[in-house]
């Protein structure tokens, strides 16, 4: 722009006064009709620098109608100092949260309904991060957790029974078709938090007085386990009667009904129905009680010792979760229920076999 300004002055010596004179009122004249339509023009930093340089040569009259003022120069001067002088921008206060961190209070905040902000700043400290409760509040906020109190009583059924598994049975009856088109009633139970279920009794015929039978038989097949549960889980038949409930009252069990037509309130009895009809039941033609038992007791030991459960990180209900199995070479197969289902087991490798050597000559004159 410098050197195409230059040019220009160049070009106007070879022009005559009038001619410049002329063009200069013309000028004059744009600029006052500029000026009344824009305010404050906005200049870059090549027009400041050449509108700087050629008010140094105009007279001290002209100067004070120039865009560029002794006064703007001062404050372009300023500008300068300060952009000269200036430190890094810094936001106020401590650094910002960083996101894992911000990620483990939401997580301790939902794993943990009950622990308020003070409790989570103290287990924050245990793993090494120290950060204010003002800091926790602000991001529970933001993410919409509420406090502690309303976290903890917006706890859902999946929590609730996940807390009070190890507590909790459930019962219900299951109906099979036999060949001959008769209906077989099979009464059960299952433990929920190891999913451990007891086939208790097959008939044609249930009654108020056949189930209470069996459940007292229950309690005596549980022994001393049998204090730890405190609730039981039974629909609204009329088969439940008051001495069935009183049964487990007794060994200080509440009984709870489920709602009228809810199925999904004994979601894991209703669950085993299905499995144990897809698995066996709807493989087979049953012919009576006795046949029924017999199959329903078979796989209820392979349902209980040999079969994976996803809701127990795919063990078996009596499988130790302490005890990590190693590969071992050799598997072998168990049929079960004549061959429609397979149990696979390992068999750990046979120590190698040293026959007797006969003794030395030198050992039978020894002898």
């Amino acid at each position: 722009m410098i050197f195409c300004r230059l040019l220009g002055c160049l070009l106007l010596l070879g022009r005559s006064t009038a001619a410049n004179n002329a063009e200069i009122l013309a000028l004059r004249h744009e600029v006052a009709v500029l000026r009344r339509q824009i305010e404050s023009p906005r200049l870059s930093w090549a027009d400041r620098a050449v509108l700087s340089a050629l008010a140094r040569q105009l007279p001290p009259v002209l100067r004070r109608h120039r865009l560029v003022t002794p006064g703007t120069l001062l404050n372009w001067h300023r500008r300068l100092v300060r952009w000269k002088w200036r430190q890094p921008p810094t936001g106020p206060g401590r650094p910002p949260l960083s996101e894992e961190t911000a990620a483990l209070i939401q997580r301790l905040a939902r794993e943990s309904p009950t622990w308020g902000y003070v409790r989570i700043q103290g287990e924050l400290r245990r793993l090494g991060h120290r950060v204010a409760a003002a800091t926790i509040r602000r991001v529970l906020r933001r993410s919409g957790l509420p406090p502690a109190p309303q976290r903890a009583s917006q706890q859902t059924w999946r929590s609730f029974l996940r807390a009070q598994a190890h507590t909790l049975l459930a019962c219900d009856f299951m109906h099979v078709e036999t060949v001959f088109l008769k209906r077989l009633y099979v009464f059960f139970v299952m433990e929920i938090a190891t999913r451990r279920v007891h086939v208790l009794g097959v008939t044609a015929h249930p009654t108020g007085a056949w189930v209470t039978q069996l459940a007292r038989n229950l309690l005596m097949d549980l022994k001393g386990r049998a204090g730890r549960f405190r609730f039981l889980i039974r629909d609204r038949d009329s088969k439940f009667t008051t001495a069935f409930d009183a049964v487990f009252d007794g060994n200080g069990t509440a009984v709870i009904p489920t709602p009228p037509q809810s199925p999904r309130s004994n979601a894991f009895a209703e669950r085993w129905i299905r499995t144990a009809r897809a698995a066996c039941t709807d493989r087979f033609l049953i012919t009576g009680e006795r046949h029924l038992s017999t199959v329903l007791t078979r796989y209820t030991e392979h349902y209980n010792s040999g079969r994976a459960h996803r809701s127990l990180d795919l063990r078996a209900p009596d499988d130790d979760p302490n005890i990590i199995p190693l590969p071992a070479a050799t598997v072998r197969r168990t049929q079960i229920l004549g061959g429609l289902l397979n149990e696979y087991h390992t068999t750990p490798p046979r120590p190698p076999h040293h026959p007797q050597e006969a003794p030395s000559s030198a050992a039978w004159s020894e002898y």
